[in-house]
């Protein structure tokens, strides 16, 4: 199953919020709170919680980032 090509902004933007969402949580729970038997279950409602800010930040600050990289690098 291929996703067409148009959607791949979306796509992009999904995947990486998501991922960033999932280890910084985890690294901030872990530093703050150490792990402990209640650690998964903690992560994970903060990862619920934290993606739908995350994925439309990402979506929109993405092609602004990609202009400013654009524009100082060669």
């Amino acid at each position: 199953m291929r996703i067409p090509a148009r959607f791949a902004p979306i796509l992009f933007s999904a995947l990486l919020s998501a991922i960033m969402v999932c280890i910084v949580s985890a690294f901030v729970l872990a530093t703050s709170q150490g792990i402990h038997s209640g650690f998964l279950a903690q992560w994970l409602k903060s990862c619920i919680t934290t993606w739908p800010v995350a994925f439309p930040t990402v979506a929109i600050v993405a092609p602004w980032v990609r202009r400013i990289v654009g524009r100082v690098t060669a």
